[in-house]
């Protein structure tokens, strides 16, 4: 492995490295060249990964309130190495990032309703593509989300303004039409001002996304609106306006927290708890707090009754550098949340989570390709046990366990 270059002009790094230093990634050589495969997960069915039906009809042939599962995943970073890997795997016919996500499709793909973290802007049909620190990623992943299983992925990251307003609006496009759903940045005031509802089970269901920062990037002239920023009061509002438009279940996600710190910062402490303390007419305007951003796994946490996630960690990344220069591991770790939520038990009252669970999953630079740990041991692959057995640590470290968060399959 050789040492990733850093960008020549001193201007763009005194930008970008202050808030940006974790998303590098060390280079490697260029993979050789591979057949083109194909994702081999199991395509949705008719059951969801705990066995109940997607869609079970009432008597009569009437659709009644269904529980539904819900897979959410961390930060999707195409670095250089990743870009070489998907022209790899692509035959010389373009970027296939499909083979990549084989490994956890068939866990997204069973979930009624699977949100991803985009934290790249697409480049132009044909490139040029760049990784850190400036990211210009190939559009052809968002055909590899949709045929992974995802429904909808967040948008709004600190690199969401990378190459401005038109970086922008080729990601949602491209989004747009591979049919994947998004949260967090807009094309128009009118696009900012819609939540994302996502039909699941019996529920309409709610996406909202914000984060910290966009590296120093200004808004893009004339659109305050291109990127959702953190901010307490706009999330709760936006939430409760999520809810006048027919949400059942609000789910938000958030690119927040510091960077290689695997225990989640004050900020993420202190907006965690306000956010899930606010209610209207005693139900609570969040179901679901999603966090990304600091590229290390953090802990799970049920606060004032509602989960949050303080950190998914990376689900796709190159070799991951961390503030000391060093590679380090845990920045190709990461976690599949899975939560299952039953209809409420009275009128007026929140949609339950009845299950939670984690999955621990590794993204492989060696080979280009995210792991299901728990699928890669039972495959003989022991290699991973420490791997998992530190990545379960860290999820329970905030006393999950207690609530009834388990590791799942």
């Amino acid at each position: 492995m050789t040492s990733r270059t850093r960008p020549g002009a001193a201007a763009l790094a005194a930008l970008l490295l202050a808030a940006a230093t974790g998303c590098a990634a060390r280079d490697h050589a260029p993979p050789a060249p591979e057949t083109p495969a194909t994702a081999n997960g199991m395509p949705r069915g008719p059951a969801t990964s705990n066995g109940m039906p997607r869609h079970p009809a009432a008597p009569g042939g009437a659709s009644a309130p269904a529980r539904f599962t819900l897979v959410a995943s961390g930060d999707v970073l195409p670095h250089d190495s990743i870009i070489r890997q998907a022209a790899a795997d692509g035959g010389g016919t373009g970027y296939d990032f499909r083979p990549m996500f084989a490994g956890v499709k068939p866990v997204v793909s069973r979930a009624d309703l699977a949100i991803c973290h985009m934290e790249t802007v697409y480049g132009e049909e044909g490139g040029p593509y760049t990784g850190y620190p400036a990211f210009k990623s190939p559009p052809e992943i968002a055909a590899a989300l949709k045929a992974t299983g995802y429904d909808s992925c967040s948008t709004a990251s600190n690199h969401t303004l990378d190459d401005g307003a038109d970086g922008l609006r080729r990601t949602l496009d491209a989004l747009d039409k591979a049919g994947v759903r998004h949260a967090g940045s807009a094309r128009t005031a009118a696009e900012a001002g819609r939540p994302a509802l996502l039909k699941a089970g019996g529920a309409t269901v709610a996406q909202l996304a914000y984060t910290y920062d966009t590296n120093g990037y200004p808004m893009p002239e004339g659109q305050p609106w291109a990127v959702q920023l953190l901010d307490e009061q706009r999330i709760v509002t936006d939430a409760r306006a999520a809810r006048r438009a027919g949400a059942d279940v609000v789910v938000v996600s958030v690119h927040w927290g510091t960077e290689w710190q695997t225990e989640p910062d004050e900020r993420q402490l202190s907006l965690g708890r306000a956010l899930t303390a606010s209610a209207t007419n005693g139900r609570p305007d969040i179901d679901l707090v999603l966090g990304t951003h600091a590229h290390v796994p953090q802990a799970y946490e049920k606060v004032n009754g509602t989960w949050i996630v303080y950190g998914l960690g990376d689900q796709i990344a190159g070799d991951m550098i961390n503030y000391e220069g060093g590679y380090d591991r845990r920045g190709n770790q990461g976690t599949l949340a899975r939560f299952t939520f039953a209809p409420p038990a009275a009128p007026g009252r929140r949609w339950e989570v009845v299950k939670a669970e984690f999955v621990p999953q590794f993204f492989d630079t060696a080979r280009g390709r995210v792991l299901n740990l728990n699928a890669a041991i039972r495959a003989g692959e022991e290699q991973y046990a420490e791997t998992r057995d530190t990545l379960r640590e860290v999820v329970l470290g905030r006393g999950a366990a207690r609530d009834g968060l388990v590791m799942g399959e």
